[in-house]
């Protein structure tokens, strides 16, 4: 029973899981799409290899801070004569906590092992968006909804609530969850791309308060 910690963080993300032709949008977290996408790559696996062994993993991702969502316009030229506008969503400054978890002790040892050396670069959703920082944090041996609840926050607590618990939200897997999300890949292939439904339920986490005193909040600095 492992679940593996993976560190979402960058400048920008972008996790879309219903975009049409020319807005792309993304999602409030990352996608299990996504993901098993990033996997993927640090597996080297050809986009039409088959994805049922990654897409048998329990997945979860707790949002440590939420994103800024920002909208770019980009200009794309065809040809020499002819371009058009096309609109793009992100997230700025978002931390996501994400979680994978298999009882297959081998194929977790595997993956870890592959993300802490990618066959490919790895990107957070798009290729414009480079993960900052450390992506890996190992194994927890623990299963995945007690590993996103007890794994401390990757954020600091906010300096101008002393005391105050934070909260984080958290996305899980869930065969009997009310929410039904449209991000399992059946086929990455650019000539057949599919995905289905998964169900999923949606929870809320509590750290504990920070009680440390820090002199500095009395002068009102950051």
């Amino acid at each position: 029973m492992s679940t593996l910690l993976l560190r979402f963080a960058g400048p920008l993300q972008a996790w879309g899981a219903d975009s049409r032709f020319d807005v792309r949008r993304t999602n409030r977290e990352p996608t299990k799409s996504g993901v098993i996408g990033l996997i993927a790559s640090a597996l080297g696996l050809r986009r039409d290899a088959p994805l049922d062994e990654l897409n048998r993993l329990y997945f979860g991702v707790r949002v440590d801070r939420e994103g800024v969502l920002l909208r770019d316009l980009h200009t794309v030229r065809k040809d020499k004569n002819t371009s058009y506008m096309t609109t793009r969503y992100y997230l700025s400054d978002a931390v996501f906590l994400i979680g994978l978890h298999s009882d297959d002790e081998a194929l977790m040892q595997r993956l870890e092992h592959a993300v802490r050396n990618p066959a490919h670069p790895l990107f957070l959703g798009r290729r414009s968006c480079p993960p900052e920082g450390r992506v890996c944090l190992g194994l927890r041996q623990m299963p995945l909804e007690e590993t996103l609840k007890s794994e401390p926050s990757l954020i600091p607590p906010k300096p101008f609530k002393p005391g105050e618990p934070q909260r984080a939200r958290i996305v899980l897997d869930d065969p009997h969850g009310t929410a039904r999300l449209n991000d399992l890949p059946v086929s990455f292939s650019p000539y057949n791309r599919q995905y289905a439904y998964r169900a999923a339920r949606e929870m809320w986490n509590t750290f504990p308060a920070n009680d440390a005193h820090d002199p500095m909040l009395e002068l009102g600095g950051d």
